[in-house]
Parts: structure tokens; sequence; C-alpha cells
């Protein structure tokens, strides 16, 4: 693919808003997905993810706003005339034809010649490695094979970008893992501008260039995907980006670079903006982060209540006196039975810390450092 396509195929939202009827399920976002890039939307149930994508289709009207797909205004054109083709949850295939047949229909339709579509369902199968199933009808293929069969069909149509919808959700955990392998080799190959809807959460952060974390219409970070790990926006991306989840514990900004929590005073690398010596905050850790070690008054003291042994991973979930739960990810170290107590640490740089109402609480420092 060469650098022009990707130009062609840039998808651009501008305030653009869904309603149905009193209810406002997208709220006014403001979106640029450039070409060839791998977008993944994620977000709970019910945040507007597939009403977005479908939107972009043009399966979904749009209240107001404009969609812009490779410069040209979508926003009121057919879903056939978008340059785009959509891979759904349910693999959509016609059950009396065949694989070969699956593929080609849509070229059928469309009066394409005999011989570019037999080239254009080769290659496909090709690409997909399905030849030896062409002959085969959708009942005789596991639930793989038929999503790349519908991944193929969508190939065949040369689109600028490919929208998937939750296309892995019915697949087992084994398929899911082989066919998220299949879909980056697919971009990397092919190059087109992708979006994807997801809420698995390793589906969003081992495919995408960029994920945009959606809640209840609205976009409350886009960044990469180590960047919306690493560095939340707010205290909803930090809960909802990680499996475990983030560890959060009421805490109190206190003088000179410290916080308290429960009864140990932990370190912070540089002072706060936004907050006040005295005023409670939430503080954020990563299970991973978190270490057990010796007894110190920077060390939060817990008594353990149980533990899962994963083969290279434990995972031991503790209660600080509060009653506040804290789960570690250990690789290695000593087996903790129920009731014991431990002491654990963390590196003040892996600390993150927030408002009572979510907001990200962010080094002096780098507040400088961003202002023109």
């Amino acid at each position: 693919m060469t650098g022009s396509i990707h130009e062609k195929a840039k998808i651009e939202l501008r305030d653009v808003r869904k309603s149905f009827g009193a209810v406002n399920v997208i709220q006014g976002l403001d979106l640029t997905i450039e070409g060839g890039e791998f977008v993944v939307f994620v977000g709970p149930s019910g945040c507007g993810k597939s009403t977005l994508l479908r939107m972009i289709a043009g399966l979904e009207d749009v209240t107001s706003g404009d969609i812009l797909i490779a410069g040209r205004d979508v926003t009121d054109l057919d879903p056939s005339r978008r340059g785009i083709a959509m891979v759904f949850q349910s693999y959509a295939l016609y059950p009396h034809m065949n694989v070969r047949e699956n593929l080609s229909f849509g070229l059928e339709m469309a009066k394409t010649p005999r011989d570019e579509i037999e080239r254009q369902v080769q290659a496909a199968a090709q690409i997909l490695k399905i030849e030896p199933l062409l002959d085969r009808r959708p009942g005789q293929l596991s639930g793989g094979q038929r999503q790349r069969v519908a991944i193929g069909r969508a190939i065949v149509r040369k689109p600028l970008a490919f929208l998937f919808d939750e296309p892995l959700s019915n697949l087992d955990a084994e398929l899911r893992v082989s066919m998220r392998i299949e879909i980056a080799r697919l971009h990397r190959e092919l190059g087109n501008t992708m979006i994807y809807v997801t809420h698995d959460q390793t589906e969003a952060m081992t495919l995408s260039d960029r994920i945009v974390v959606l809640r209840d219409g609205v976009i409350e970070q886009v960044g990469t995907p180590r960047e919306v790990y690493e560095d939340p926006n707010n205290l909803f991306v930090a809960g909802f980006i990680g499996s475990p989840r983030m560890n959060f514990v009421d805490a109190v900004y206190m003088a000179k670079n410290h916080i308290g929590v429960a009864d140990a005073v932990m370190p912070i690398p540089q002072p706060l903006i936004g907050i006040s010596e005295g005023e409670n905050v939430k503080l954020g850790i990563r299970p991973e982060h978190l270490t057990v070690g010796d007894r110190r008054k920077d060390a939060l003291r817990v008594k353990v209540d149980f533990s899962e042994y994963l083969g290279s991973t434990r995972y031991i979930y503790c209660y600080l006196p509060s009653g506040e739960m804290l789960t570690v990810e250990q690789r290695d170290g000593r087996y903790f039975s129920p009731g014991e107590e431990a002491w654990l640490s963390c590196e003040p740089e892996c600390l993150r810390l927030f408002t009572a109402d979510g907001r990200r609480l962010r080094p002096a420092a780098l507040h400088v450092e961003a202002t023109p």
C-alpha cells in the first residue's frame, strides 16, 4: 500500500451527536483517525462505541455533526457509497452458499467481471489461508474459519477502511488469541484504516495504534495503549484499562511531597497542582507495582485474604486495616497463607493520584512544561 492510499482513508468526526428521543447517546464527539491507523473503541456496555461505529458505517443516522472519509463528507451517504467494509460479531454468511460463493456474492451484485472476481477471491483466500475451504459451506466450518470468511468478504470489496464490531466475541479463548494475531497481520499486510470495537481490553491493548476510551457517549481519553495504561487522564480510565484493575485507596495529601495512606506515609516524586495540604485524594497503584517487603513507615500493612496461583503469576488479595482491598501481582516470592500479615511497598514514580471526583492530579513540573 502506498502513502497516498493511506492519506485518502483518513476518517474525521466533527461534533458528531446521536440521540434517540430525549436520550443523548453520542455527545458531540471530535476525532481524527489517520489513514492506515488501527484505532480501537473501548468502554463499558452502553457507552456508545457500537453506535458510533454504525454511524461511521452509515447504519445509524447522525443527529448532528459531520463524518468525513478520505476528505469526503459522507454524513448522508448510503453505506455502499462510503468506501467501507464492516465485519460483525455474527458472521452473516449465506448458509446455502459455499465459501467461494460467499466471497464473490458482493462482487457479482456489482457486475464485476468474472476473471476479476476470481482473482480477488483467490487473493483474499490466500491472505487468510482459507484456500482449502473454498468449496465448503459455512455449516462445515469452525467459528474461526467462518470469521475468516467474513473478513475475506470484506477484503474483496477493496475498502478504504475496515470496521470491526466485536468480531471475536463468539469465539472461545484459544481461537480469540489466534484470530487476534490474524487481524494484526492483516492490518500489517493491507495497510487500510481499521476501526475496531471491543469490550475486551486485551484486544484493545494488543491490536491498536491508538485506543479511544468512551463513557456515556463521551471520549474520556485517546492515546496509545501505553499512554492510556501508564498515564490515564482520570479515575475512570485508570480503573477501566488494566486487568486486574488498578487498586484504589483513600489517602490524604500531606506537606513535603508525601501522602498518608492508612497507617503509612508514602513519598511522591513531586508536588502536585490543584490540591492543598490535608485534602482527601484517591491513590491508584497497579497490582504489578506492589512488592512484598519488610516493615517500614512507607509500607502498607495488610492482611492476606487469599491467593490465586496461575503458573507464572500469582495474585494475592489482601486488605488494609480500613477494609480496602488490594491486589498484588507476583512473578515469584513465597506463598502467603490466608490471615497472614504482610507489608507492601511501591516506587513513588508508580503512584497515580486523583481528586475525589476522579480528576487526575499531576506534578507541578509537568504542568509547567506543558504550558505554552
